[in-house]
């Protein structure tokens, strides 16, 4: 689960693609490139037999809004490996919240938000 989501950080296609079923793989992988990813927060995991679950928060910085997605990813052990096959959105844990210029910085720099992500052009 955390490879897959520095692959989306990362925007690395490539390894989604390699990582997601074949029988659930959509045909666009393009992930949304006006999301600066600032966290991942595993809440729960089980594991029988061939399948896998995952249950996890990823944050993320859009424009000033700071928001999460609440996922349950499921998994399949097949050839060896294990593979993505879908998620399931939660109800949300997370309140979102706008970042104001002068507030640190949720991407964890430590510097104000005015000196960094919003300078950047959120990345």
């Amino acid at each position: 689960m955390r490879s897959r989501y520095s692959a989306y950080v990362l925007h690395e296609i490539d390894y989604l693609a390699q990582t997601w079923h074949p029988d659930y793989r959509p045909a666009d992988l393009e992930p949304d490139r006006s999301l600066t990813w600032l966290g991942l927060t595993v809440m729960d995991h089980a594991e029988q037999q061939d399948r896998a679950s995952v249950e996890f928060e990823a944050r993320y910085l859009v424009g000033d809004r700071v928001d999460a997605i609440h996922e349950s990813s499921s998994f399949l052990h097949e050839k060896g490996r294990w593979w993505y096959t879908r998620g399931k959105l939660l109800p949300p844990t997370f309140k979102p919240w706008k970042v104001s210029r002068n507030t640190v910085c949720p991407c964890g720099s430590g510097r104000k938000f005015k000196r960094c992500c919003a300078v950047q052009g959120m990345r």
